[in-house]
């Protein structure tokens, strides 16, 4: 009869984020996984107080979130990709070799975490996308019409410049 209440889930850790659960709650669609289950470990999350909107909240939350990692020793991406990412996203990293993501566009914490995910998968998407060969034919084509441009552009130049001419009156 009163066996008493019912066993209580965990509660997580105040800064452990939804977002990067990686067991979706009972009855509920299921939570998109990381590559990498231990993805979560591997992230350094911290917040911050925002200069974002958020009113007169704003100087009593840290809703500001603040995603880092070390870009080298990341496993769960390849190694080239990881290299360019390197190279394109130079002025994200610190001198310890972090990749610092932050997000201060909305003002709650966890939307805020998920702006930040959502720039780290896009940085990597993009690394990982090769870039398109242009072909010799398309090159030409491409020259062609900049050329052809350019002829137009000096050609309304110097109907302009005669229409101007011959308003001015010759006092010799």
């Amino acid at each position: 009869m009163g066996e008493g209440p019912p066993p209580r889930t965990p509660v997580p850790e105040p800064g452990t984020e939804s977002v990067l659960r990686a067991r979706p709650r009972p009855g509920s669609a299921p939570a998109r996984l990381s590559p990498c289950p231990s993805l979560a470990a591997r992230l350094t999350v911290s917040y911050s107080r925002s200069s974002g909107p958020g009113g007169q909240n704003v100087n009593k939350v840290n809703s500001k979130a603040e995603v880092r990692f070390h870009l080298a020793s990341a496993d769960w991406i390849p190694e080239a990709v990881r290299q360019k990412m390197a190279l394109m996203h130079r002025n994200k990293i610190n001198r310890a070799g972090e990749l610092i993501v932050t997000s201060e566009e909305s003002r709650y914490q966890m939307r805020n975490l998920a702006i930040c995910l959502e720039k780290i998968r896009a940085m990597v998407t993009e690394a990982i996308e090769k870039p398109r060969v242009v072909s010799k034919e398309t090159a030409q084509k491409l020259i062609e019409r900049v050329e052809k441009m350019n002829r137009e552009r000096l050609r309304q130049k110097k109907i302009h410049s005669t229409i101007k001419q011959s308003r001015k009156a010759d006092f010799d």
